[in-house]
């Protein structure tokens, strides 16, 4: 067979335009107009074909165009003006930089998918999008982060429907070579390449770097020399293949991340598992530093935890993979012989019930265990996390489980039309986007004329029809429609008219066709008039989901209905550049997922950056969110037993709210053309959501919250050959053995069973404690309002005095608190471990209630 050798061509830029090479491979263009803008100047439809692809554009511009804008002088000036903000850009400090000058922390964050542009196409939806917005606010703060991922050689499946409305999936191929991508070698020229073991072979896979800003993102690659053809294809497609594929390429993104972190010599003290399918990083973590402090595997799990950082990204099973526990000691067969340890032992990490030996191998409960900071991505999404793994800590109330909330944001330089940036700028400042999480400078927006606030509104919806019409017949055309079907798709909808969208992953509890439940007002709604309204949807379906895939079946046979034809459009292959076009230019954004499914939700928070105003069911996001005066609440909170009751009542207000109150609002002109009411509410929404959610504000929440105080505390378990972690993980080992000795002997309340508010509970306690010593622990008197079923969920802690030795062989404990307000309240006393290193108060399996 024939040995092809490849080698790169690279385009002859003249010097003059050089500089065009270094922006084009980094994609801080895509969160900057003006170097978007600079882009397409040299090609509009190449830019468009491209799907704005620089590295594209400049091998595929005539030498002649490059020859020629090297010698354009209003070219030249823009380019000398994007180059000056951007050197500007890399070498500030940011916002970390300044306040923290004297800090060593560095990050590495890992996740499966990260939505960059459209085109680095190694993102599925929403998990993908956020992760490449905290890569973008990372870098505009200038946090020391590295990203860790797949390089997809097919990415995530482009979408097209058929005659009948039916969803095919296409995968074109992903040339790494052509996108704002560069391989990483070593000095001597070769191109990188880690080595992970899967059972009797080695796979290999080279890297990737795409530079984002100031932080590089690195994405392993197995389509590479030695690997066998199917081995090849474990960084094919994302979220593609069984159960053995899925594992392979985890332990692919977890181990193999980390090997090439090792291999660049870089040595982060804090890992962010974004979502769990990176968890195996703590496997190979602990493994690590076994090796490197002669640890045992408990100690180096106990030690390697204070710097792990999870956070879970949803409630719905599908999005937490759980793999046959066979399959995974089959995968780590050659690992635990290496690391000394029975290989159930390992598999009972990722186990809800670890004495059940055939429970699935969860990789949320193994990032969980392995993690001491988790968190949720909303406080609903936090309280609804800790329900759904409190198996983990059995005997711990609910709300005392250790998963926290950070809620999501997004990246308002990428999302926010460039019309509106400049209205923006103007009103806050130049400044604005390094301040995007001040409240201060988002209230300025109040400061903006409604009637330039509503002209560059019309004229980014009459910009988001015209793309949506283009997109339109360009699916007739695809699916070989007449002339005259291409022509009427040409003329869809109405730039004046009332447009609310819908676009998201077509997931079943996103519920996306809730708008057809009743058709009759619906056609009313469009046919208006004097007043009409229209409806955008756009949104994919997992390849596998076939009842989503009925879901968008049934919104296009609605697009066919002669009575909505033109009024309901569905926009096919939705991706990041459909989601800007239709999130700037939009009037009402709808969200109306089965509560409390929907974790965060960011579209969302885009449409309002934009100006949209939300209506949506108080799930996610939108419960911290909401007030009147910012958009609608669909519901409240409430509770259905009948989820086909709950979608009539819930359509039905949709239909209330839109008729009585978004419609008459909207059309609210009276002599002037700009909608008062209507502006009033989109500023307050652009102040409230700008300062609230953005990925600036998330990023300081996790910087602050995790990353800082994760950093130091592994420092300190990790220094001097790890002698606090050992000392930790030996006391926990201590106090374990001598937990079956530990009880509540007898309980009593000092202070009678009936108390005045304002007066005092005071209950003793004799605890015995074995072997153990009273500052191997905390007794606790716990109390509150107890609930109609006489339980007390959510009650309050007061820390109980050790009074001495009683002589018997226990302790004598007392505990004080204050009655606050009337009603039947309860406690109860409990025993937990308690040592001042530990990072939470919960140790699992180890409380004691009397």
């Amino acid at each position: 067979m024939r040995t092809v050798r490849p080698f790169t061509v690279v385009p002859r830029l003249p010097p003059r335009i050089e500089r065009l090479r270094d922006l084009a491979y980094n994609v801080w263009w895509s969160w900057n107009p003006d170097a978007t803008e600079l882009f397409a100047r040299l090609d509009p439809d190449l830019w468009r074909r491209s799907r704005h692809n620089p590295v594209v554009l400049l091998a595929e511009t005539a030498q002649a165009r490059l020859e020629e804008a090297s010698r354009d002088e209003a070219f030249l000036g823009a380019l000398d003006g994007v180059v000056q903000t951007y050197d500007r850009y890399l070498s500030d400090k940011g916002w970390f930089g300044r306040a923290f000058p004297d800090s060593a922390l560095k990050v590495a964050y890992f996740s499966a998918e990260f939505g960059l542009a459209e085109c680095v196409a190694i993102y599925s939806g929403g998990l993908g999008v956020l992760s490449g917005d905290h890569l973008k606010s990372a870098s505009d703060l200038g946090l020391p982060l590295v990203g860790v991922g797949m390089a997809y050689g097919e990415g995530y499946h482009r979408q097209y429907l058929n005659e009948s409305g039916w969803q095919y999936e296409f995968y074109p191929p992903n040339d790494f070579a052509a996108i704002p991508a560069r391989g990483v070698t070593l000095p001597d020229g070769q191109r990188l390449r880690v080595s992970v073991e899967l059972p009797g072979r080695s796979v290999h896979a080279q890297v990737w770097r795409v530079q984002v800003g100031r932080v590089p993102l690195y994405l392993l690659d197995t389509n590479t020399d030695g690997n066998t053809p199917d081995d090849r294809r474990i960084t094919a497609q994302l979220y593609g293949g069984d159960h053995d594929m899925r594992i392979r390429q985890e332990v692919v993104l977890g181990i193999g991340g980390l090997r090439v972190l090792a291999a660049l010599g870089l040595t982060p003290d804090v890992f962010h598992m974004n979502e769990g399918h990176s968890a195996f990083l703590a496997l190979e973590r602990a493994r690590q530093a076994m090796e490197a402090h002669g640890l045992s595997w408990q100690e180096a799990l106990d030690a390697t935890a204070a710097a792990n950082v999870f956070t879970t990204h949803t409630p719905v099973p599908a999005g937490n993979d759980e793999f046959p526990p066979d399959a995974v000691e089959d995968y780590f067969k050659d690992f635990c012989a290496r690391a000394g340890i029975p290989r159930e032992r390992l598999v009972s990490l990722g186990q809800l019930d670890p004495e059940n030996p055939k429970g699935g191998f969860s990789m949320t409960a193994l990032a969980l265990r392995t993690s001491e900071r988790s968190n949720g991505v909303s406080a609903l999404h936090g309280e609804v996390s800790r329900a759904m793994w409190t198996t983990l800590y059995p005997d711990l109330p609910e709300h005392e489980v250790p998963i926290g909330a950070i809620t999501n944001g997004v990246h308002a330089p990428t999302w926010i039309a460039p019309e509106l940036q400049h209205l923006y700028a103007r009103a806050l400042g130049r400044r604005w986007r390094e301040g995007a999480s001040d409240p201060a400078l988002w209230e300025r927006v109040a400061e903006l004329p409604d009637a330039e606030l509503w002209r560059t509104h019309e004229a980014m919806r009459e910009r988001m029809i015209t793309f949506v019409r283009e997109r339109l017949r360009a699916q007739e055309k695809r699916r070989g429609a007449p002339t005259a079907e291409t022509d009427r798709a040409g003329e869809a909808l109405d730039p004046d008219a009332l447009t609310v969208g819908f676009a998201r992953r077509f997931a079943t509890y996103k519920r996306a066709a809730l708008l057809l439940r009743d058709r009759a007002r619906l056609e009313r709604l469009v046919s208006d008039r004097e007043r009409p309204v229209q409806f955008i949807f756009a949104g994919k379906a997992h390849p596998k989901d076939e009842p989503g895939k009925k879901v968008i079946q049934e919104l296009f046979e609605a697009t066919r209905d002669p009575a909505l034809r033109g009024r309901l459009v569905f926009v096919e292959d939705y991706d990041m550049e459909v989601a800007r076009a239709m999130v700037s230019g939009v009037d009402v954004w709808l969200n109306n997922p089965r509560r409390p499914l929907e974790a965060s939700g960011t579209s969302g928070m885009k449409a309002a950056m934009n100006g949209a105003l939300n209506l949506s069911v108080l799930d996610g996001w939108w419960c911290e969110a909401w007030s009147p005066e910012l958009g609608w609440a669909i519901g409240r909170d409430e509770h259905y037993d009948d989820p086909d009751y709950q979608d009539t009542v819930e359509a039905t207000a949709i239909y209330d709210i839109l008729e009585k109150d978004v419609v008459p609002r909207f059309y609210d002109r009276a002599r002037a053309k700009a909608p008062h009411r209507w502006t009033a509410m989109m500023k307050r929404s652009v102040a409230v959501v700008g300062a609230r959610f953005n990925t600036h504000r998330m990023v300081e929440d996790y910087t602050h919250r995790c990353y800082l105080p994760a950093s130091a505390r592994a420092r300190c378990l990790l220094e001097d050959r790890a002698a606090l972690g050992r000392a930790l993980s030996e006391w926990r080992g201590r106090v374990r053995r001598a937990w079956p000795e530990v009880a509540v002997r007898a309980v009593r309340e000092r202070s009678g069973t009936e108390l005045e508010v304002g007066s005092e509970l005071v209950v003793e306690a004799r605890v015995a404690l074995g072997s153990l010593h009273p500052v191997d622990v905390a007794v606790e008197l716990y109390h509150g309002l107890l609930d109609a079923q006489r339980d007390l969920r959510r009650g309050e802690v007061v820390t109980m005095r050790c009074e001495g030795d009683d002589g018997e062989g226990a302790w004598r404990y007392l505990g004080v608190a204050r009655c606050q307000g009337s009603g039947q309240h309860g406690y109860a006393v409990r025993v937990m471990p308690y040592n001042e290193a530990l990072t939470h108060r919960v140790v699992p399996d180890l409380v004691r209630w009397g």
